[in-house]
This record gives structure tokens, C-alpha cells and sequence, in this order.
């Protein structure tokens, strides 16, 4: 379907690159615009295998930097960016912001009930989650100023109330799980009136909580969507510091203390990368066959569906919290796996990022002639709604993308190993089970790209 996400994922080296090239572009999980669907060409305990092997090369290429003035210059490059006009741009993206959901809702609710031909559906997952988002790690976030729910809270009252400290971001975890099962077993992303629906129950919500505990404590601590891209512009060359608009090199920010703070906030890292597995997962012929059984026995599809989001992410939790016990084991260090976990979880963003833009990227720049052409007559049913026809090496910036980010993880959490630990070789011996738990991520999510994908059944 035009509109349900392209499952594209990569692989993690240049030399399985060279055989994607070799054998014909690696399909798997990419959905084209008929919904066909291709099996992917390359032997799947190669595809492991390679992945795998990836992550350990990287490790073994940073562990070579143990320089840590080098370290240090290359984390602590800044540049003063000057951006003249800042407030009036401000204001034109709150404006932009808040014209744009009322075009989602209006367009939702009264434009065209086909999800290819309607502007609303196609600007909310074409031009915010694939195009917006990208933006959002590979330039800068706008986010907190287009954001429009917080613009229009911002203009509302505010009852102040006190938010349970208990809680931390463990309702943001909860919101990003909920909004992807939500995705996954809903026509949200097909269906115009159900979009138009969830949008508009998601903005009352918001307000509602935002009027009960104020803008700046919901927006900062439970609104998944702000959390999102507030963690996704960590990775990008502008940010905004100091009250300043800096360039920095891409993803140094993530070894910055304090990032994170807690196991409400890892979590919240883990689930971002998780959910991207469990997307697809779903799509595959295991799933089904794992599922025929179980809802043959009355389990509700849902519920399972549910049920298996909430597994994998403790899973996920599990395996990275157990690589920080023996992170402290073999780093011989007193700080404790709290600390460590902490430390260690914002490089995963740049997997998540790179996750992000293998799956996004080709189908943005393909449906984005057609979110151009649905716009501009939004309340009118098209015949044809053109889109573009990309070229077969373009596979290869999806792999790339996918590599890129790995290698940006493995350094990051190389750079605050250096930073934690006086010494060189108690640093780089406190990555070895960091990056075992990476190679447990990769060869999951390889092995899912390794099969064919259908669409995800009983939904």
C-alpha cells in the first residue's frame, strides 16, 4: 500500500554491499508500491554472518584511537552558527506547525477516503515521519518550535499540578510502544478518517496533560513524539547550546553526560530501537506461523500482537542491562550498572537513526511527488497520483546508511568509555560485551531481513 512504511533494511558492510550489488538488490521487507514483495537473494547465514562481523570490525578499528586529546578535539569541536532573524523563524515554524495539523484533521476527515490520493495521510507519514524526522539527526531539530501541540498549550492555561517523579519517562516508553502497535494491527496508515481520528484524540490528550502539568514537564518528560526528536537531534551537526545555534560534528553529542538519566530514559532508547525490529518482524512468514496456533486457541490477535511488543522490549532491556553487568565485571570499575547503562545507551540512537533512514528514505523521495501534486487540491480525488521510479543502486544508500550508523555507534561508546575509565585498556575491555550485545541487535534484525515479508496477518 502507498502509504503503509517500506520495510527496508541493510546490511552492516561494505563488502555485503559489494554482493548486494553482485546478486541483485536485497529486497527483503521493502514494499513496493503494488505491495509485491521480493526474497531477499543472499544466503542468510551470510547475511548474519557479514552483519555480525561488521560490528566486530568497527569495535576493533576504534579500539585502535586511544588517543584521548585526539578524543577529546574531535567531541569538543564547536562552531557559532549565526542565524539572523531567529525569533521571526520561530514564529513562522509555529505557525507552520499549527496550519499543518489543522490541514491533517480537515484533510483527514473530508478529503479523499483513498490513502494514496489523500494529502493528509500522505503529508503525516511522507512529509513528517519519513522527510521531517531525517531532518531531525542528519541537520537539526525544529521540533520544540513546530511542534504544534506545545505552541498551542503554550497559549492555554495551566493548572501546574505536580507530575509524580515515580513515573519519570516511563509514560513516554509506554506512549512510543503504544503508537507503533497502534500502526501496526490499525488502517492509521491507509485509512484518512482513522488518521484524522487517532491525530485528533492524540491532540487532546496532549492538551489535557499539558494543562494539567504544564507545558515544559509534559513536552520534556512524557510526550513520546517531543522525546523522540529531542534524542534523534542529539546525533545532528546544529544544535542549539548555550543559547547559541552551534555546528558540531555529527553524533559527538551522544557521549555528552547526562543525556539520558535513569532506566526510564535507557528504556525509552531501547524501545526506539526496538520497535523498528518488531515493524518487521510482524511482516514475516515465522510470525505467521508462530500466530496460526496461538489465535487458533482464542488468543485475540491484538492482544498477541501486544503481548510480543512488550516481550521483545523487555528482551531488548534484558540483553543491554546484562551487557552492563559484565561491562563493570570486565572494566574492574566501582561504578555501578545503573551508571553504566546510562552512559553506555545513547550511542544506540545512531542505530536507530541509521535504522530510520534505510527504511525512509527511498520511500519519502518516491511518494513525495505525490504528496506535492494531493496538496496543492487536497479536497479532490486525483485519477493518477504520479510518484518516482528510483534506481536500482539506490539500495545502496539504504545500506550505507544502515553501516554509517553502526560505526557511529561503536565510536561513541568508545568516546565515553575513554571518558568514564582512566584507563586505555579498562576502556576498550569494558566494550566487549556492549559490542556483543550490538552484534545480538544486528543479527536479529538481519535475520529478519533475511526472510520474505508478507503483511502482518489477522489485522
Amino acid at each position: 500500500m502507498y502509504c503503509r512504511r517500506l520495510r527496508r533494511w541493510g546490511t552492516l558492510s561494505s563488502w555485503l554491499a559489494l554482493l548486494v550489488v553482485a546478486v541483485g538488490p536485497a529486497a527483503a521487507h521493502g514494499a513496493s508500491l503494488d505491495s509485491s514483495r521480493e526474497t531477499i537473494a543472499i544466503p542468510a547465514w551470510l547475511f548474519l554472518l557479514t552483519g555480525g562481523a561488521a560490528i566486530g570490525a568497527s569495535f576493533l578499528l576504534a579500539s585502535l584511537v586511544t588517543d584521548r586529546a585526539l578524543i577529546d578535539a574531535i567531541h569538543g569541536w564547536r562552531r557559532t552558527v549565526p542565524v539572523p532573524g531567529e525569533h521571526l523563524l520561530r514564529g513562522f515554524l509555529q505557525l507552520v506547525g499549527v496550519v499543518g495539523l489543522s490541514f491533517v484533521l480537515v484533510v483527514g476527515f473530508l478529503g479523499p477516503e483513498l490513502g494514496n490520493a489523500n494529502a493528509a495521510v500522505l503529508l503525516v507519514w511522507v512529509g513528517w515521519w519519513a522527510g521531517f524526522t531525517a531532518t531531525t539527526y542528519l541537520v537539526g531539530s525544529t521540533w520544540p518550535a513546530l511542534n504544534p501541540w506545545r505552541t498551542i498549550a503554550e497559549l492555554l492555561p495551566s493548572l501546574n499540578r505536580s507530575y509524580p517523579e515515580r513515573l519519570g519517562a516511563w509514560p513516554s516508553v509506554a506512549g512510543l510502544l503504544g503508537l507503533v502497535w497502534l500502526e501496526v494491527v490499525s488502517p492509521v496508515a491507509d485509512a484518512p478518517g482513522v488518521l484524522a481520528t487517532v491525530v485528533a484524540g492524540y491532540t487532546v490528550f496532549t492538551l489535557v496533560g499539558a494543562l494539567a502539568y504544564g507545558p515544559e514537564t509534559w513536552f520534556e518528560t512524557v510526550d513520546p513524539i517531543s522525546r523522540v526528536f529531542r534524542y534523534y537531534g542529539r546525533l545532528a551537526p546544529i544544535a542549539r547550546e548555550d543559547g547559541q545555534i552551534r555546528l558540531r560534528l555529527p553524533g559527538t553529542a551522544l557521549s555528552e553526560t547526562r543525556l539520558v538519566d535513569g532506566l526510564d530514559e535507557v528504556g525509552f532508547v531501547i524501545a526506539l530501537v526496538w520497535v523498528t525490529t518488531y515493524d518487521g518482524f510482524v511482516a514475516t512468514p515465522t510470525w505467521r506461523s508462530l500466530a496460526d496456533p496461538l489465535v487458533s486457541a482464542g488468543v485475540p490477535a491484538l492482544v498477541l500482537y501486544l503481548l510480543v511488543l512488550l516481550a521483545g522490549f523487555g528482551l531488548f532491556l534484558g540483553v543491554f542491562v546484562l551487557g552492563a553487568r559484565y561491562s563493570r565485571r570486565l572494566a574492574g570499575t566501582y561504578l555501578s550498572v545503573a551508571e553504566l547503562t546510562r552512559q553506555f545507551a545513547p550511542p544506540l540512537l545512531a542505530i536507530a537513526a541509521g535504522y530510520h533512514l534505510a527504511h525512509y528514505l527511498g520511500y519519502f523521495l518516491t511518494l513525495a511527488p505525490s504528496l506535492a501534486t494531493t496538496a496543492a487540491t487536497p479536497l479532490t480525488l486525483l485519477e493518477t497520483v504520479p510518484v518516482l521510479a528510483l534506481p536500482g543502486w539506490f539500495d545502496g544508500v539504504a545500506l550505507a546508511s544502515v553501516l554509517l550508523g553502526h560505526i557511529l555507534a561503536i565510536w561513541a561508546a568508545h568516546a565515553t568509555a575513554f571518558d568514564l575509565f582512566p584507563g586505555r585498556l579498562q576502556a576498550i575491555r569494558s566494550q566487549y560485551p556492549y559490542t556483543a550485545v550490538m552484534v545480538v541487535y544486528t543479527m536479529s534484525s538481519l535475520w529478519i531481513v533475511s526472510q520474505p515479508t508478507i503483511a502482518p496477518p489477522y489485522v
